[in-house]
């Protein structure tokens, strides 16, 4: 359909030439210059919708053995928005409507040619609306199904057709496969460089992809920087070979952004397409766990799923744990227990100090943090457990009084995920606000080896929460190659020596000596000794003697709920 602008190519089915020449006379009184052809014949029409194309069918009624009806048929058949006008010398009003519900935009008389200017501009307008409506649905149709960055297939879309894959393979025994591909070096360029680098990185690998891929193949993006594809009627052989070719295609590659190359690899899980599975959900599931597989083991790999795989079972349980993390963070399925600690000192009895713990409620059922929070940690759920125990805590300070008391110390957890937080020490200042509480009331607690490999974000938010009152606790301390070297750096008031080496102190005089040593040094840094793990009375005697100056565990005392 070409723009109307005056000239339009008009198909005028007509066996009259003076009818005919009425037409063309009025057209071009009109302003209209057609470029015309006229035919009178069915076969004669379908070659010229089969040869040209046309802005306007114009057409008699009833040509002998020939009527509008078939001409409006042949117009839908050849070209659905081409718009056809019935001009005749005789129609009854009952035909029009008939013609006119089978797809005919007007009906004229002949001896009222007035009337046909005025309908060809008309029609000429709905055409273009009709169009750009067509136009504007099948570009929403497409961003439906496809990713707009990159314009691959999107994880929806993907999914269908797994599912199509899945079908198939149970009616036949043709062969198909999964892959899931996770660029290994993202992140960096992408926090180094900015998301305008990662985008076109992103855009760049699409294409690079999509050329060492078959025609019958798909390639999607399955969000962030992964993608899959699907490889139909493929063997797992030829298929480990196309993921390896695809590893190796981007290993070579280099992104190049503002003159710096970058180099990137894959790392790629493999599922074989077969009856035991059920859902595509399940295939991308399965195919996620081979390539974090992949990933821990080296990265630029493929690996195929195999169910007996340990390191898959351990992510599969923990994948299903971040299902149930997420869901109890959206309700009140987290609680707070509290264990209390001892002064061993005189010295140092200067007012109660417990700490906070976070549990989980299954049902009746109370979960301990080691079973989940290693999925927490793997999947970066801590900071949102994190400042969900921040929250539990200081309200629970604020409702019983305890956080504006003049004596006393809480103690609460902090992961390394959140010492990187950003945004945490605002969180922390607001929820001071909302709750009435003294800062010098809490001390967080961060692990020697979060802070060591967060130094320069756990200096900083230390310092700043210092600052405004709080106080900090290195906890696990000994446990690092470095602990020693590390402890001048970090700006804290208690330094817990990790439990590892108390618990058979007694019995271990290496232990025994670790402890002393850990305990000589908080002390010569000014800081306050906490011993964990403290099961038996000899171990409190032991540690007493040594000098530490408060004892926590189980022959102290057991983390109790909080409202008992």
């Amino acid at each position: 359909m070409s723009e109307f602008n005056d000239r339009l190519r008009v198909l005028l089915v007509e066996d009259s030439e003076d009818d005919a020449f009425l037409l063309l006379r009025t057209l071009k009184k009109g302003g209209i210059e057609p470029d015309y052809q006229m035919v009178d014949t069915e076969s004669a029409m379908e070659a010229a919708l089969t040869t040209s194309e046309w802005d306007l069918v114009i057409t008699d009624h009833s040509l002998p053995g020939f009527t509008s009806f078939r001409v409006l048929e042949l117009a839908r058949q050849f070209a659905a928005d081409l718009p056809v006008i019935i001009v005749s010398g005789l129609i009854g009003e009952d035909v029009a409507v008939k013609a006119m519900k089978a797809g005919a935009q007007d009906y004229i008389m002949k001896n009222n040619l007035a009337r046909l200017i005025p309908a060809i501009h008309r029609e000429m307008r709905e055409v273009t609306v009709r169009l750009a409506k067509k136009e504007a649905e099948s570009t929403l149709q497409h961003m439906a199904y496809h990713d707009s960055l990159t314009d691959l297939v999107n994880r929806r879309e993907f999914e269908r057709q797994l599912d199509e894959a899945l079908h198939d393979s149970r009616k036949s025994a043709r062969d198909c496969v999964l892959l899931y591909l996770d660029l290994d070096q993202f992140k960096i360029i992408n926090d180094t460089c900015g998301h305008r680098a990662g985008d076109e990185l992103l855009k760049q690998l699409a294409k690079l992809l999509g050329q060492n891929l078959r025609a019958n193949d798909t390639l999607a993006r399955l969000g962030g920087d992964e993608f899959g594809v699907l490889l139909r009627g493929c063997d797992a052989i030829d298929a480990r070979k196309v993921a390896e070719s695809l590893c190796e295609e981007v290993r070579e590659y280099r992104f190049v952004w503002e003159g710096k190359p970058f180099a990137v690899s894959l790392s790629v899980g493999m599922v074989i397409i077969g009856s035991r599975y059920k859902t595509a959900s399940e295939l991308l599931s399965h195919a996620d766990l081979a390539c974090y597989a992949a990933k821990d083991r080296g990265r630029n790999n493929v690996q195929v799923y195999e169910s007996s795989d340990k390191d898959m079972q351990q992510r599969q349980r923990d994948m299903q744990w971040t299902s149930r993390l997420q869901g109890a963070l959206q309700t009140d399925d987290f609680f707070l227990c509290h264990q209390e600690m001892i002064s061993l000192q005189e010295a140092s009895n200067d007012g109660f100090r417990t700490e906070f713990l976070v549990r989980l409620r299954q049902g009746n059922e109370v979960v301990p943090p080691g079973a989940f929070i290693p999925a927490a940690e793997r999947f970066g759920l801590m900071p949102r457990i994190d400042r969900r125990v921040i929250e539990l805590a200081f309200g629970y300070l604020d409702r019983t009084g305890l956080g504006r008391e003049p004596t006393g110390t809480f103690f609460i957890n902090l992961s390394g995920g959140s010492l990187s937080d950003g945004e945490l020490f605002s969180f922390i200042r607001n929820k001071v606000e909302e709750y009435s509480i003294l800062p010098n009331r809490v001390c967080f607690e961060i692990t020697e080896t979060s802070a060591i490999a967060n130094l320069n974000d756990t200096i900083g938010f230390i310092e700043r929460a210092r600052h405004d009152g709080f106080q900090f606790a290195l906890d696990d301390f000994g446990s690092g190659m470095s602990s020693f070297s590390y402890l001048k750096a970090l700006p804290i008031d208690y330094l817990k020596v990790d439990g590892g080496f108390i618990r058979n102190m007694t019995a271990d005089p290496i232990d025994m000596g670790i402890v002393d040593a850990c305990n000589r040094i908080g002390h010569a840094a000014g800081l306050k000794t906490i011993a964990e793990f403290v099961e038996t009375d000899e171990v409190k005697e032991c540690l007493r003697q040594l000098g530490l100056d408060y004892a926590q565990g189980y022959g102290i005392a057991k983390p109790v709920p909080l409202d008992q």
